[in-house]
């Protein structure tokens, strides 16, 4: 096993414990993706030679598809990427308005040092690289003038590229830049919030810097292909962005959802076009999302880039595709998994060997068959109340020691804690909902 430091290990059991997908440390816990390493590892390293890339992810609910994302990302920033995930919603942050999908990005960015949100670190990171090559181009330490009029010719020959596409970002970094440099907090506060797509930022200030009006849908990637300058700049390797949960499309109204599928096809179209060097798009959806009438299928051109064919055996499934599926837990990863989470659990317990002799692997296997069949035996949908009911267990195993777990098959689940898929598959002593329409009987009898 992996080893886990201490800080890890608490917030992996912490997360597993509120039934959520850790932020960390997912290297541990990711059983069936070593399949799609290789060829992720190769296409990030594409991306940051200059390189860009838009794949897709699909899986039923409970495939994995978070965890993927995440696992992606924490690999990325692992290999010196700087990260975003974005969710996407009909009301918070809809796909047509790419504006706010351009602000959620800055909200979420993360490094390997910086937690979200790291875009005004990314900024000033930037600016003190300007000036140390300013200073190795033999500009005057000592002299604070002539390094900031040096870094300031550096600025402009740099944002050239970004201000033929996005004068007003460029703009910005300027104004944000003078307004440090004289110590005007407040500007310097305005402008940067302004330059991660912040509405209701004061005309005054943005007046100091030569600009008008906000942030509009058009002007987004123009903002996003300035964000990967900053990042190219600072010597991160490239841009990871995650666009998680796309299949909330198929729930809004008809004339947003073409908008939207529009966007995702603009967007895919601007990396082919070269415009964004560096940026890893990702995006997650159900198989219904990718291949039903209210998805991807609506619009051909899109569908036609990202379509694979996913009729022949998983086994076979090509990770270098623009598009690959995730098949779910089967019961063998489900007791790998709940034997890694155990091992961490148990490595940082005073209580370990007590930990190991009461959830042995038998006890394991059988609290799998248990929590996957009150789920219809739809193991896939099972993980995630199968570790939150694991980690419960041990957790009373640690604290208590006179506590003997019960059988594993007496463990029951709460129905308060089921999400809508889970409940749905959920029998919870009634006859169990019919998973999709070919699942209904319409026989009839006399």
């Amino acid at each position: 096993m992996v080893a886990v430091s201490p800080r890890r290990r608490r917030e992996i059991i912490d997360a597993l414990r509120r039934g959520t997908v850790p932020q960390r440390g997912l290297d541990v816990m990711a059983v069936g993706l070593e399949r799609f390493e290789e060829a992720l590892l190769a296409e990030l390293d594409g991306v940051a030679d200059g390189g860009a890339v838009f794949k897709a992810v699909r899986g039923e609910y409970g495939a994995g598809k978070t965890f993927f994302a995440r696992w992606l990302t924490e690999t990325a920033k692992q290999r010196g990427f700087a990260t975003a995930e974005v969710q996407i919603s009909e009301t918070e942050t809809p796909l047509h308005r790419l504006e706010t999908v351009y602000r959620r990005v800055t909200e979420s960015l993360a490094t390997e040092s910086t937690p979200p949100s790291a875009f005004r670190e990314v900024i000033d990171g930037w600016l003190r690289v300007l000036e140390e090559d300013a200073i190795a181009a033999g500009a005057d330490a000592a002299d604070h003038g002539e390094v900031t009029r040096r870094a300031t010719g550096l600025l402009e020959r740099r944002l050239a590229a970004v201000s033929r596409t996005a004068p007003a970002f460029a703009a910005a970094l300027r104004g944000y830049h003078a307004a440090t440099m004289t110590g005007e907090i407040a500007t310097a506060d305005g402008l940067v919030a302004w330059l991660g797509g912040q509405p209701s930022v004061a005309a005054r200030i943005r007046q100091s810097a030569g600009i008008r009006g906000e942030l509009d849908h058009f002007g987004a990637f123009g903002f996003l292909q300035g964000v990967l300058a900053l990042l190219r700049d600072s010597d991160y390797r490239g841009l990871v962005l995650v666009l998680d949960e796309v299949e909330t499309l198929q729930r809004v109204r008809s004339d947003i959802r073409e908008k939207s599928l529009n966007a995702l096809r603009q967007l895919l179209d601007e990396v082919d076009a070269g415009r964004f060097p560096g940026l890893y798009v990702l995006i997650t959806g159900t198989p219904a999302f990718f291949d039903g009438t209210q998805g991807v299928q609506r619009l051909p051109p899109l569908a036609a880039r990202i379509g694979v064919d996913f009729s022949g055996d998983p086994r076979w499934d090509n990770p270098r595709a623009p598009q690959v599926r995730l098949v779910g837990f089967q019961r063998e990863s489900l007791l790998e998994l709940g034997q890694r989470i155990r091992g961490i659990y148990a490595v940082g317990s005073a209580e370990e060997a007590r930990i190991r002799t009461l959830i042995d692997d038998a006890y394991l296997d059988g609290l799998a068959a248990t929590i996957s069949g009150q789920l219809g035996g739809r193991v896939g949908v099972a993980p995630r109340l199968y570790l939150r009911t694991l980690v419960d267990i041990i957790d009373r195993v640690e604290q208590f020691s006179d506590y003997v777990p019960p059988a594993a098959s007496a463990a029951q689940l709460n129905p308060a804690d089921l999400h809508e898929e889970e409940r749905a598959a959920s029998f919870l002593g009634k006859s169990a909902p019919a998973a999709s329409i070919d699942d209904i009987d319409l026989s009839v009898t006399d």
